[in-house]
């Protein structure tokens, strides 16, 4: 069994149950569904979670107890049964700031946080992010006529999240000041900083026994491969396996309300070197009729315009090359859906939490 997620009391609990498997199989995730999932504390109060979607179970924002310790209990539908440690406390410290800097080939995202207590010490980060972007080329014009604003396909929206154990310690330092920890690095062609960039930073205060659970992890998943790296070992635990002792479950419950703090960088705040390299190789053609409509609504309105079928679209409008002898076709500009509808990659709906 493994477990994922943290008990979060200011912010919605997530927990994620899957399967391990052996490496030289799919790659698919085991989820493990239909499972019964609840919080206790030491005061007998039980929070269900609700099964979201498979192997994913959530449960709303409550008060947490900061004078009591929590643990969560997992009941398969194959009538196993798994729980955790008791685990005390650990609210995060606010977030100072989020700050970046920006270097001739990358811009560096940081946090500045403490706790004027010296009491935190164990910090964990993890971000969701999200950009506005645009395809290659502009669409302007359909097979039914000009193209409404309402349904243009050049500007989107699209979002991503952290995937990697960012974690770093106080504990030999004087003061618990966390001083511009690095949180990700972004590259200067990179599309996610080419008009507007987003990014929402979520702060843990962590255990010792849970920073060395993080710790292990990262150097098992991330700092492997060469002959200085360390070997891989068996990761820490505080969750078992009531009914059978045996049993290995791989995960760590922390329990404790998270800080928040978002930030957004528009291009104007970037250096101009910086210059976005598209993602996918782009190519603007022509098509010309033989027959061309006299207008350019007629010619919107020929399903045919285009012999390439969906794999194109009309791009930039329509157009008359130079006139000649023979008199100038009528002829479309038009590339291929990839580069033109940024459908394909984000949404046109903006974010509620845009700015």
């Amino acid at each position: 069994m493994v477990v994922e997620g943290e008990i979060t009391g200011n912010d919605s609990t997530f927990i994620k149950l899957s399967r391990t498997k052996k490496i030289d199989t799919s790659k698919t995730i085991l989820p493990e569904t239909n499972a019964l999932v609840t919080i206790e504390n030491d005061a007998n109060v039980t929070i269900p979670l609700a099964e979201i979607r498979p192997g994913v179970y959530a449960a709303s924002p409550f008060t947490i107890d900061v004078t009591r310790n929590y643990r969560l209990r997992i009941k398969t539908s194959e009538a196993k049964e798994y729980v955790s440690d008791y685990v005390p406390v650990k609210n995060s410290p606010p977030i100072d700031s989020i700050g970046f800097i920006t270097q001739p080939s990358a811009m560096k995202i940081y946090v500045n946080s403490h706790d004027a207590s010296n009491s935190t010490r164990y910090y964990r980060w993890d971000y969701s992010e999200a950009w506005q972007f645009h395809s290659q080329y502009n669409s302007s014009w359909t097979k039914s006529g000009a193209r409404k604003p309402e349904n243009q396909i050049y500007y989107c929206f699209t979002n991503d999240s952290s995937s990697n154990v960012i974690i770093a310690s106080t504990i030999k330092l004087l003061s618990d000041v966390m001083y511009q920890a690095p949180i990700t690095t972004i590259d200067a062609r990179s599309e996610k900083i080419e008009m507007k960039y987003s990014i929402l930073v979520k702060q843990y205060a962590l255990t010792s026994d849970a920073y060395a659970f993080w710790l292990n992890l990262q150097s098992n998943t991330e700092k492997l491969g060469s002959v200085f790296d360390v070997m891989p070992s068996e990761t820490p635990t505080n969750y078992h396996c009531v009914t059978n002792p045996n049993e290995l479950v791989v995960g760590y419950l922390s329990v404790g309300n998270v800080a928040y703090k978002r930030i957004f960088i528009s291009k104007e705040q970037l250096p101009s070197s910086y210059k976005t390299v598209y993602p996918a190789e782009c190519e603007l053609d022509t098509a010309f009729l033989v027959n061309p409509p006299k207008t350019p609504l007629e010619m919107a309105q020929t399903d045919n315009y285009i012999h390439h079928g969906d794999l194109y679209e009309a791009v930039q409008g329509l157009y008359l090359p130079p006139p000649n002898p023979f008199g100038g076709p009528t002829a479309v500009s038009y590339s291929t859906k990839l580069c033109v509808d940024c459908t394909i990659r984000g949404k046109t709906a903006t974010p509620p939490f845009w700015r």
